[in-house]
């Protein structure tokens, strides 16, 4: 099943965000056929040659397309095909596709693209932030959640057996290009799972774009003007806050809302997509956080109501009963938040909100409290 293909819709204009960083800023192009500007676009970059870095299966749909507009503006391409899901942010698959950069003689003033998901954005930017000590690289993602999220700010990297996205760098892209229209092959289950999200932006500090995704949540789902506006406003609400805190060393942090929960979901699965993908689990970690912040008295419990309604409403899951095959005990949850990247000095810190729009970076939780509330939401309902 896929999500309402409508390949008969013309091409509309691009929107275009700005990631304002000084000297390394760079456009987010957005809009249905932005994919046959690829050539003009990153020849403008004047590099040589192009490695493009996909999975089996974007690569099988697309890559021929993105391929014959890179060559048409006379650039040298190569492909590299990594398998799909997330074990592919391996070590082994990691040095695989730096060997292959390499093979390719790509060189620094070359680019490496990322063509597919946030698996392959992570994998193929980290990539390019260490063979040969630093390689220019365009993302072209595929999915919503990598168009809204993952391929927007320079966090790249690979899962260790410790957790999610424990080794990596910060690498910024010299361009993105997100083409709308590849979402129209996006498989239903993968689409509900990047709008996970594009809530987490009205969760965050915009209560006006939240009643947006309650009014129009559903028609973002098929292809027209609400989806580009959902991806629109999405990236320039990341781009801000990037723009900001480039390394999260402050306000950043506040787009992991859901986040600490949802790393330790992913981790109690082994990362095993047939059970849970990540934007399940962030709309898991995004009505914890509410009800979280409700029980420490920090939340209206109305606000948390309304998340997860609006999340049920468009098909994805917002308790921990909802993860197939079980979630784990609370122990094993707070042993795997206890990686989280965001633990100080062994202290668990949560993105929690005094209300929707209303986030903040809570440090100092105890685990104890955490442990009490995890208990009992792991109760069955």
């Amino acid at each position: 099943m896929t999500a309402s293909p409508s390949p008969a819709r013309s091409a509309t204009p691009a929107r275009v965000v700005k990631v304002p960083l000084g000297e390394r800023s760079y456009d987010i192009r957005i809009g249905r056929g932005v994919l046959a500007e690829a050539g003009s676009a990153m020849a403008a970059l004047k590099p040589a040659a192009c490695a493009i870095v996909s999975d089996e299966t974007v690569a099988r749909l697309h890559a021929s397309a993105l391929a014959a507009s890179l060559e048409g503006a006379g650039l040298r391409t190569s492909l590299v095909t990594v398998p799909a899901g997330e074990p592919s942010k391996s070590y082994a698959l990691f040095a695989e596709v730096c060997d292959s950069i390499l093979a390719a003689r790509i060189e620094r003033g070359d680019l490496v693209v990322a063509f597919g998901g946030g698996v392959v954005g992570d994998l193929a930017g980290f990539a390019a932030a260490v063979v040969r000590r630093g390689v220019r690289f365009v993302q072209v993602p595929t999915t919503l959640l990598a168009q809204v999220d993952s391929s927007v700010g320079g966090k790249t990297g690979i899962n260790s057996p410790h957790g999610k996205n424990l080794v990596g760098a910060f690498h910024q892209p010299s361009l993105v290009l997100a083409d709308t229209a590849l979402l129209d092959t996006l498989p239903v289950r993968e689409f509900r799972a990047g709008y996970a999200e594009v809530v987490k932006y009205g969760l965050i500090n915009d209560a006006g774009f939240f009643d947006w995704c309650e009014a129009n949540g559903t028609r973002v789902f098929a292809p027209g003007d609400e989806r580009d506006q959902a991806v629109a406003v999405s990236c320039a609400a990341k781009a801000a806050i990037v723009s900001r805190d480039e390394r999260e060393t402050g306000e950043r942090a506040l787009l992991n809302l859901g986040h600490t929960f949802a790393h330790a979901l992913e981790r109690a699965c082994r990362y095993d997509g047939s059970r849970l993908v990540h934007g399940e689990a962030v709309a898991i970690g995004l009505a914890l956080a509410f009800r979280f912040s409700q029980r420490l008295g920090l939340c209206p419990g109305q606000d948390a109501v309304r998340v997860a309604r609006h999340l049920q409403a468009v098909g994805l899951p917002s308790r921990l009963q909802d993860v197939p095959g079980g979630a784990g005990t609370a122990d094993s949850l707070i042993d795997a938040m206890g990686q989280d990247k965001k633990v100080e000095r062994g202290a668990l810190t949560f993105i929690l909100a005094r209300g929707i729009g209303k986030s903040f970076v809570a440090k100092g939780i105890e685990a104890g409290a955490v442990h009490d509330f995890l208990t009992e939401e792991l109760k069955p309902s």
